[in-house]
This record gives C-alpha cells, structure tokens and sequence, in this order.
C-alpha cells in the first residue's frame, strides 16, 4: 500500500466536490421555513445608543422581527469571553470589558451589531434596517494602541480606565539588563507588526434553527472548532444546554484562524430562531468581513540585541505594545504572551530573554490568532533584528545565525519553552545551495548595470505547533484543554469510520487522516472515511488551529488504530488457531508470520460482528475511542531566503526568487505540505508587500474592500523552491510536527530583509507598498 500509505503523493479526495461546485457550506443549507436575519451595525467608531425606534422596520413587507440588545439582555445570553487567563505583573488579572452580542448601551467600532432584522428574504430584511431609526452621541475615538495609552485618551471600558488590559512579563529583567549593559555590541529597532485582515474565501455564515417540539437547537456555521462552540455557547453565553445544542461546521472555504472564535451572529442567530419561531440564516457579505472578522497582528515593539565580542547573543531585551481592539476575542490574550514571547528566543542559544508586553483597546475590530498566531510577531521582531546586526557587525548575516545556532536538544529557553529536535544548520545549508548565495554578488552587480537595486535576504524560524499538554496549558490560563479525541469505526464489511475532533476547512485531512489508516491496516484509501464537524457524531474535540492536526488529531487517531490493531489480531489469531504475537497485518490481511495461513481484513471485521467465534470473554464489534494529549510542543523550524529587485524610479519591488527550507519532521503527504508552504508564504509576502488594515482619525475603515485592501495576486508571486529535512518530533508517535503556518511565519522577514538590504535604507515598515519603498531608496541617497 505504499503508493497510498504515509509518504506517499496522494491527491486529495475531497478534491472532487470542492472543484466540481458540489461542496456544502453553510451558505448551502436550506431547511424549512428559513428566513433572513440581517444585522444592523454601528455606523460611529465609539458612540453612546440613545434611542432606538423600530415601529417604521417592523410594518414593512416580509418583516418578522426587529431584535436589540436590549432584548438579548433580558433573556440571559451572556457577554463573549476571552478564554485564556492573563495576569499583570503585579497578579491583578486582566481587564476583560463587557463585548455583548448587541450593544445595549454602547459601540466601541465600527461594525458593532446593535440589532438584527429577521425577514423573509434578505433584500427586505436589508430594506427594513434602513427603516430602523438608532440616534447616537458620539464620543471621542483613539485608533493606535501607543495613543491609547497616552494620559487623556478616550476610555473604551470602564473596567480599564487607561484602556491597558494588562501590563505582563516574562524572563529574567535582571540578567537581561545585565547582559546589555556588559555587551561589546548592542543592536537597537523599533518595528511595527501591521494590522492585517484574513479573508478566507467563504466568509462567514450562520444558521440557527430552534425546535419547539423538542426544545432544541441546531446552529450551522462556518467554525474551525465546532465543539468549542458548543461549549461556549451553553456553559458561558446561556444559549442552550449543551444536551440540548447541536453544532455543525459542514465544509468551511478557508480560516486561517479566524473562523476559529465564537463571534456574535452564531449567538444571535440561535437567540433570535427562538424568539421568531423562524429557522434565522445570516451570511456575511465581504464589507462585513473586513469589518468584523477579527484581525490580526498590530503590535509596535522596541528591541535590545546584546552581543559579545565574539557576536554572540548575550541578551535580548523587549517592549511590545499590541492593540487587541474594541473587546477581547476567545484567544486573544495568548496572541502577544504565550505564543509570542515564549518564542522569541528562536533557532538561538540566548542565556537572558525579557519581555514585557502590554495589550491595549482601541475603537477598532478585535485583534485575535491569525494564521501563525503571535509565532509571525516573534520571528518578524528576531529576524529583523538579527539582520540589522549582521549589518551593524559587518558579518554575514548567514554567519551570525550559524554562529548563535542551538545544536544540543533538548534546549531549555529563557522563557518557558522546551526545545524537543532540530538541525538548524542542515535547513540553512539547504537553503543557501539552493538560492546559490555565494554568486548573489555577481548577480547584484549586472543588475546595478540595468539601473536596479538587487537585495537578499534570511530567516531562519521555528514555531511552536500543536499547543499542550493541556496540565501546562491550563496553569498558563487557558480555559479548555488542548487535546485531541478520535474514533475508529471498523463496519461489519470492513470499511472504516475515523471520528476526528480535528475539523478541516482545507487542509486535505480527508486524504491524510485516510492514508494513515491506509498505512497501518493496509486497506484502500477509499474504504475509509473521515467524519467531523458534526457535535451530534463526533462526541468532542479541540478542533483545528495551530498547526495540531497532524501532531495532535492523527495521533489520537493512532491511540485508536492500536486498540482496533490488538483486537483484530487477537480475533484472527484466534479464527487461524495462532498465537497472538505471530499475526501481522499486511497488504489488507491478517497473517500468521512465516505460514500460509490468511484471513482477508474484511473476515476478521465481519468475525467481529457475527460474533459465531470470538475469543471467550470478548465483546463484540470492532470500534475503539481514543484522547491524546501530548507531552509537548511540536517545533518545526526552517529557512528562507528571499531575492528581489527594486525599481528606484518607481518603487516596484520584483521578487526574483524565494526559497524556502523547512523542517516538519515526518510528512505523511509531500504534495499537501507543499500546497501549505506555498499558502503561507503567499500569505507572508501579502503582509510584507500589500496588506494593511488602515483606519482614519475618526475610527472609519479605510480598507474595507478589495478596491482598499490589496490581496496578493499570482504576478506577485515567484515560483518558490522548496525542500525538507527531517528531524522527527520524538514526542507523538508519527514523529510530525505541523506545516500550517511555516509560510506566513518564515516569509515577511525574509522579503523586508531583501528589500531593505537592496535599497540600502533598514528604516522600513510593512506593507513595504512602491510609494514607500521609493521614498526610503531615495532618502538612502
């Protein structure tokens, strides 16, 4: 089964319906008697609500209902959550300010919902929240987290009178100090993470239906963790019980982390179902999104690198204020704390790391986990200023990584992280051969003879993937646990059913999860089946963020193959008259070692369920259920290395080739980790060269289309040149580490070090746009 198995270059299955249009999304599903909800949203960046007439809304055609906050209030749903626990460093815990589905009293950006009109087609229900008259008093509005802070600035919860939600640390500020002030050499930057929007192909979408007959509810949405959903929505918003909530995340177009959260139209959707005696569906339109689809990023951080005369790293000092806009998301607190700072010691051995980190609200979308999650921030501050020494030094920048390389595992950082393997110099040599970066040189001076400026540039990254265990975790703050839940099913004919809590919005689980199964039972990929998303079947799970799938959800799979492998030897070896210890399992059969005695994989299933012949004391069936939770972190860890030209009569950065190498241990489908690399680091040039989430003085999105916020297209993009070394993960038993977000990580890095390196200027900030980079190529000059 090798062509089919772990390692091989499987196209994906799910491909099929996705390229044919027969896909089903949220959007799809149709049930009786459905009606529209469209909501209502707050056109002021900050403003009290002083009145809100809805007697014109509710008296035109198709119209069911017009519902407020006030409302939502008095039936009990509870306020959002952020479901990771951060405390200051002085213990006081953070200031978490009240974000309800529907404001009642007050918005804090624009986009805020402040009612929904449910209708009985989406055109009347838009025409009616025109007729819905809201009178405001507007209040003062600040925008960037540096300005928040400020004396005097607008206070946006009263549960923060200085708008810092909390002021955390981590790392030995002594020993850091200590190590600066002794340096021969000190690299100091100030960079800025920009604000981005995420923009998964389906944009969000609601479904709530609520059964009287059964006091049930149902709630289709486009979630990349539906049981969390559930969970949240019963335990802490007072939807419904949970016995009595059903989830469902059929196919999802895309999420890159922000499908992973529980937003306020799933709430309102199953809310406003009851309240109408209507199956309520909402379906965000694009200028919803960008408004609303909580952002990514947005930090402003000052860097001390500290070296000794040898330049080595001594000591890294650093200060980051990250705006978290109008309300904490589910996770938004972990971003800039435990899945940041704790990576910032990178692939280096650095003996003192301090960090403090301030969080802050503004009048602006909520800032959560985008694709890398906190990880991107961590390599983008270390990289870039890993570059910029290089320069001040006067060394290789090659040089200066390989010089301050970790080489013994496991690595114990500064701050918390425990290194588990990894081959740092085998993925820069990779990469350097491959981008041939001893003859840049020469290729820097023919293209000076053209007029152009020629540049390159390195990151070297690691992240931390597949977040656990969940005991480390929760004394962290995290309000659930972080393992993984799986089911095999083996049916009577043989076919198989793996329940995963993993759930795929892209990723080819279909096909990865099958050929593991493939692999290890020796059976067709397609006598296997995966099932996800539904809390009605699969009984729970984390769900899929964080590049955990493979590391965490194919392992739990593993836990069950191993108890469904065990009994059906021991069924078989009991059917061939055989010891136990002699059946293996090979090509779909159970045979006895060194005989000619063999029983087909479907016969010993099917032996399982007629149960005529079991062993004494057995149960029947071949079914097993599996949690798993990991001992630690996964670290994939790589290089890029990046190659541009610049025009400096226009600005134009061409990017000549991108390389990039990347360490995800074992791979279970080269083809899938590549299309991934591919998405991320298309994702990372987008950041470093186009994207940027702007909003004006008044708190307006100025980026709320695709006319405003430029996506990267396919003549933005080289072809990349990509490779993998392989130190496997020595804790999960597939030795995987995770390739999700290694792309958007290693890449802005690499291409701003390119850039800035060309045109000879370091003082330049993402997105690096033409106009930007000409006016830093000439103020070069």
């Amino acid at each position: 089964m090798g062509v089919e198995g772990i390692g091989a270059r499987v196209a994906r299955k799910e491909d099929k319906r996705f390229l044919t249009g027969k896909g089903r999304y949220t959007d799809d599903m149709v049930v009786p008697g459905m009606k529209y909800g469209y909501f209502i949203r707050s056109p002021h960046a900050h403003a009290k609500i002083t009145n809100i007439d809805v007697s014109a809304a509710k008296a035109m055609p198709g119209v069911i209902g017009v519902l407020d906050g006030k409302q939502l209030f008095a039936d009990g749903i509870g306020n959002l959550i952020c479901g990771w626990m951060i405390h200051s460093r002085d213990g006081s815990p953070m200031k978490m300010g009240a974000w309800r589905p529907l404001a009642v009293d007050t918005v804090r950006y624009v986009g805020d919902a402040v009612a929904i009109v449910v209708a009985d087609s989406l055109g009347e229900a838009r025409d009616a929240a025109e007729a819905v008259s809201i009178d405001y008093e507007e209040l003062p509005v600040v925008t960037e987290a540096v300005e928040a802070l400020k004396s005097g600035a607008p206070q946006i919860h009263p549960e923060s009178s200085d708008n810092l939600i909390f002021d955390w640390v981590i790392g030995d500020e002594g020993a850091t100090d200590q190590a600066i002030a002794a340096a021969a050499h000190v690299t100091e930057i100030e960079l800025t993470n920009n604000r981005l929007s995420p923009n998964p192909m389906e944009p969000r979408a609601a479904l709530g239906i609520y059964d009287s007959a059964e006091d049930h509810y149902t709630c289709y949405t486009t979630s990349q963790n539906p049981h969390v959903a559930r969970l949240v929505m019963s335990a802490f918003y007072n939807v419904a019980p949970e016995n009595k909530l059903r989830v469902i995340a059929p196919d999802v177009g895309g999420g890159f982390g922000s499908k992973i959260y529980i937003y306020p139209e799933e709430i309102v959707c199953l809310w406003a179902s009851k309240k109408t005696g209507v199956p309520v569906k909402w379906n965000s339109d694009r200028t919803e999104a960008f408004l609303t689809d909580a952002h990514g990023r947005d930090h402003v951080s000052k860097v001390k690198m500290a070296f000794d005369k040898d330049h080595r790293i001594i000591g890294l000092k650093v200060d980051t204020i990250a705006n978290l806009g109008a309300y904490m998301s589910l996770f938004s607190s972990a971003v800039p704390t435990y899945l940041y700072a704790t990576l910032l010691s990178g692939q280096y051995a650095i003996p003192a790391i301090h960090a403090n980190v301030r969080t802050v609200y503004t009048n602006t979308a909520p800032v959560d986990a985008y694709r890398g999650a906190g990880r991107p921030e961590a390599t983008y501050l270390l990289e870039r200023t890993m570059e910029t020494a290089a320069r001040e030094l006067g060394i290789s920048p090659a040089e200066l990584r390989r010089k301050n390389f970790i080489r013994s595992f496991p690595h114990q950082t500064p701050v918390i992280m425990m290194y588990d393997a990894g081959d740092y110099d085998a993925s820069l040599d990779a990469a350097m051969q491959a981008a041939d970066w001893n003859g840049f040189e020469a290729r820097r001076a023919e293209a000076a003879n053209r007029g152009m400026k020629r540049g390159i540039g390195m990151s070297c990254y690691i992240e931390a993937c597949g977040i656990a265990p969940s005991q480390a975790v929760g004394s962290l703050g995290a309000g659930v646990g972080l393992w993984e839940s799986a089911e095999v099913r083996v049916n009577a004919v043989g076919t198989i059913e793996v329940l995963t809590g993993s759930h795929s919005h892209g990723q080819g689980h279909e096909t990865t999860f099958a050929q593991l199964v493939a692999d290890r039972l020796g059976v067709p990929i397609d006598s296997v089946s995966i099932v996800h998303g539904d809390t009605d079947k699969v009984q729970m799970g984390m769900g899929t963020y964080g590049s955990r799938s493979g590391a965490v959800g194919m392992s739990a799979v593993v836990k069950a193959l191993d108890k469904v492998e065990a009994k059906a030897k021991k069924i078989a070896a009991h059917l061939m008259e055989a010891d136990e210890s002699d059946i293996v399992i090979e090509n779909g059969e159970l045979k006895v070692a060194g005989t000619d005695k063999v029983l087909p994989w479907f016969q010993v299933a099917l032996a399982s369920y007629t149960a005529h012949n079991l062993p004494a004391g057995m149960e029947p069936g071949l079914k097993e259920t599996a949690f798993y939770d990991p001992s630690n972190f996964t670290f994939p860890a790589g290089c890029y290395i990046c190659e541009v030209e610049v025009d400096p009569e226009t600005g134009h950065t061409k990017i000549i080739q991108f390389v990039a190498a990347d360490d995800f241990g074992n791979i279970i489908n080269p083809m899938i980790v590549e299309g991934q690399v591919h998405g991320g680091i298309a994702q990372g040039i987008g950041q470093a060269l186009l994207e940027g989430v702007h909003y004006d003085e008044n708190g307006q999105l100025l980026t709320a289309s695709y006319m405003d916020y430029a996506m990267p297209r396919a003549d933005d993009l080289p072809s990349f040149k990509l490779s993998h070394q392989n130190t496997p993960c020595p804790s999960n038993p597939l030795g995987i580490k995770g390739c999700g977000e290694a792309g958007a990580i290693g890449s802005p890095p690499a291409l701003m070090n390119a850039i800035t390196d060309a045109i000879g200027n370091n003082m330049l900030t993402m997105p690096a746009t033409p106009q930007k980079v000409w006016m830093a190529a000439r103020a070069n000059n």
